[in-house]
């Protein structure tokens, strides 16, 4: 059995060129647009051939195929074969440019508008989106930065690892639709109310301390970091190796920012008997 096999799908216009661009840079190999009733035999050919890492890109470009991806997927859970789905989403505002910048109809459009074609691939999507193992929303993310999140949750040699990706962000902008955990940490005082703070961010030490020694906050990160090392191991035996915690503040600029940081130092290194690979980044620093 191939020892990483992953079914890489989503949204149109998502970024699935530049994931599957990315993973064969990282090694692996990558099947673009196969028909659902031939993963099996690709996966036992994979086996043949000793390929350590196999991709296969699923979509509704198929049209009639994608509609057995349900099917085909059950029938490999059935015979034991060890996989994971990666679904790729964006808003449906970030999706409308990204057509409109390149002037290409959505594939299931028709005769309608884009917001048509995509409001149907959600729903033929539902489902798959549902059971996936890892969620990436690129709404905000360029390909550089799309190219790197590639890196970081499916970099070879790590796969006895866990990656965690603790994401701060500011609740007036929404909850990260690819969060697995949720934190709130708007019961600490808010920096904003502090003139020479203000300007700043929690990338900035002095926030960071700031925030950090507000009564109980050192108690709450060290309680939750101890919560998320209990939960690795489960999620690993579930084949999940990539988790993201959500930290969110009103604004995603101060108290967000802070504590993510300090979770992912924590968190970064061994733990429950894990190697665990954490790092911070700030989906809403800058966007006042």
């Amino acid at each position: 059995m191939s020892k990483e096999v992953l079914i890489l799908t989503g949204m149109t216009g998502a970024g699935r060129s530049t994931v599957a661009h990315a993973l064969e840079d990282l090694g692996w190999y990558v099947v673009d647009n196969l028909p659902p009733t031939l993963l099996s035999d690709l996966i036992n050919q994979g086996v043949q051939s000793e390929i350590s890492a196999l991709a296969v890109v699923v979509d509704v470009r198929g049209g009639k195929f994608f509609d057995e991806l349900a099917s085909s997927l059950a029938h490999l859970k059935k015979s034991g074969t060890n996989f994971r789905v990666a679904f790729l989403d964006a808003t449906d505002q970030a999706l409308v440019q990204r057509f409109e910048s390149t002037r290409r109809p959505h594939p299931l459009q028709g005769s309608g508008r884009i917001v048509d074609g995509i409001a149907a691939e959600r729903e033929k999507l539902q489902e798959l989106l549902a059971q996936a193992d890892v969620v990436i929303d690129t709404s905000n993310l360029n390909v550089h930065q799309l190219e790197k999140r590639t890196a970081e949750i499916f970099a070879q040699g790590l796969t006895q690892s866990v990656r965690v990706n603790v994401l701060s962000f500011g609740y007036k902008y929404g909850i990260p639709v690819d969060a697995d955990l949720v934190l709130d940490c708007r019961f600490i005082p808010n920096p904003h109310w502090i003139p020479e703070l203000r300007p700043l961010s929690g990338l900035d030490e002095k926030v960071k301390s700031t925030v950090l020694a507000n009564p109980g906050v050192g108690d709450f990160v060290n309680t939750y970091v101890s919560l998320i090392q209990q939960m690795l191991p489960g999620y690993l035996r579930e084949g999940k190796k990539y988790l993201t915690v959500a930290i969110g503040c009103t604004g995603g600029k101060h108290r967000s920012v802070s504590v993510a940081r300090e979770i992912a130092d924590k968190l970064d290194g061994e733990g429950a008997g894990l190697t665990i690979s954490a790092h911070a980044s700030h989906r809403d620093v800058g966007r006042e």
